[in-house]
């Protein structure tokens, strides 16, 4: 989710689910290790933290939806990154 450029631009809730959808992947593949994947989620949710979204829970909600319902992103990823936000 890193931006190059260094520019601090606010994140569109539609970013957030593309990226919860490529944690999902990494996680369903088996390939890396729990505590990596944990760490992976630790630093996407800092960096939301320290960059602005642009968008409300409700824009960030209705982003996740159509992943959530379609098995791209599971309902536990998708509570467990609205908790860690402040967000729940």
């Amino acid at each position: 989710m890193s931006d190059e450029s260094g520019d601090l631009t606010p994140i569109k809730p539609e970013r957030i689910a593309q990226e919860l959808a490529r944690f999902h992947a990494l996680r369903q593949t088996g390939g890396l290790k729990q505590d990596v994947l944990d760490q992976k989620f630790a630093r996407i949710v800092q960096e939301l933290r320290s960059r602005r979204i642009d968008g409300s829970r409700a824009d960030i909600v209705a982003a996740l939806k159509p992943l959530v319902e379609s098995g791209a992103v599971s309902q536990g990823e998708h509570d467990r990154l609205l908790t860690q936000l402040g967000m729940a």
